[in-house]
């Protein structure tokens, strides 16, 4: 029966194991995710979606009415006590997107079956809203329909385009590419964005002027020195001031489309950790239980020993090191079967090894160290029996 015990407490142990070491690479993976550079900074950044009329009879018109409009809630927007800098663009990161084609320097052939960028269609503002560095200019109002089409790429792309274009420096700021009919003069060169996941590979993105290009809809992006939402009550009552028929709109925190993207790994660490801390409770439960048993049954061996002249701190010792030898073959057990379930959930880690020597060291520390916890109290009680009581019972 005491064998049978001991199993019971080794298998648990080497369960709790298990699952600790499934939490805590994914922890750590997830820890990762924060450390990846988006390409742009959530931190006090907000955004809201625009409504305006655009009913104009052609495109010219509409473009010109538009614009009018957008300079006008920027404007309104922007002298807002505490915003700092506001944009607008017709898609947001971690979100929808489509592409136009793939734009290639003129009189150079483009690789067959190559995707084209993600296309942002945006107004003078935005990156720095968004919190996007820039090298070269930003958009400016200037850039209209009778003026010279420009466009911004991320500096993946440029660097793609370079390989195939004899540019000096290989400098992408200032050269032009054609998609079609349409030549576009590139003025800027933008850090790279995060823009299907946190985790995933950076594409190529491009930035039409909202001033050339028709957007898709209005996401009005505002960088606050406030909190964001202290302002939403200003920013929606401005925004109906402008058009009466602006509906109700959700002022989204940048912040949240991070966390949304991210939700699907938080989720499933917390239920990983969930079970975790379950098997730990149950490994120091049953390590309690079969100390706390094995205690009462050498009662009287125990009063022998003490009588003989052995000491409190001699018996807590013996209790304690049967406590961690069953803990220790537990852990070793645990340990081989984490390596062995680590490459189950590998594909669900990242920029963490499977075989993280940290998380294996401390899961093997924090189930030893709840071992002893464990097995303390009956080590306690062990030490404190009366030798004549212990000898007289039966």
């Amino acid at each position: 029966h005491q064998r049978t015990r001991s199993v019971l407490v080794v298998s648990e142990v080497a369960l709790a194991c298990i699952l600790l070491v499934g939490a805590g690479l994914l922890l750590r993976s997830f820890m990762h995710v924060f450390d990846v550079d988006l390409g742009f900074q959530p931190e006090r950044a907000a955004a809201v979606k625009v409504e305006y009329n655009d009913d104009a009879p052609n495109h010219a018109a509409s473009v010109e009415k538009r614009t009018a409009i957008l300079q006008q809630v920027l404007a309104r927007v922007g002298s807002i006590p505490g915003v700092e800098a506001v944009g607008i663009s017709d898609y947001l990161p971690l979100g929808q997107n489509r592409a136009w084609g793939l734009p290639f320097p003129k009189g150079i052939k483009a690789p067959d079956n190559t995707a084209g960028p993600l296309v942002y269609v945006v107004t003078p503002g935005y990156l720095r809203a968004i919190g996007t560095r820039l090298r070269g200019r930003d958009l400016t109002w200037d850039d209209g329909p009778k003026s010279e089409n420009v466009v911004m790429i991320n500096d993946s792309f440029a660097r793609f385009l370079a390989q195939y274009a004899n540019w000096p420096k290989g400098d992408a700021v200032g050269q032009t590419i054609a998609n079609g009919d349409q030549t576009m003069r590139i003025v800027g060169v933008a850090d790279n964005v995060h823009e299907e996941s946190v985790e995933g590979e950076t594409g190529w993105q491009i930035y039409y002027p909202a001033t050339q290009a028709d957007p898709a809809g209005a996401q009005l992006v505002m960088r606050t020195t406030l909190p964001p939402a202290t302002l939403a009550n200003s920013v929606l009552l401005t925004l109906r001031d402008i058009n009466p028929k602006q509906p109700a709109a959700e002022f989204r925190p940048i912040q949240m489309l991070v966390d949304h993207a991210n939700s699907p790994r938080r989720f499933f660490m917390l239920l990983v950790a969930s079970f975790a801390t379950l098997g730990l409770l149950l490994a120091a439960l049953g390590i309690y239980g079969v100390i706390s048993y094995s205690v009462t049954r050498q009662t009287q061996e125990i009063g022998v020993r003490m009588a003989l002249g052995a000491t409190a701190g001699h018996v807590q010792r013996q209790v304690l090191s049967g406590t961690l030898r069953l803990a220790i073959i537990g852990v070793v057990l645990g340990a081989v079967a984490s390596l062995a379930a680590s490459k189950l959930i590998a594909s669900l880690l990242f920029a963490t090894s499977p075989w993280d020597v940290a998380t294996y060291i401390a899961m093997a520390l924090g189930l030893l160290a709840v071992a002893v916890l464990s097995g303390y109290i009956p080590a306690l009680r062990a030490s404190r029996i009366n030798p004549t009581v212990a000898l007289r019972a039966n």
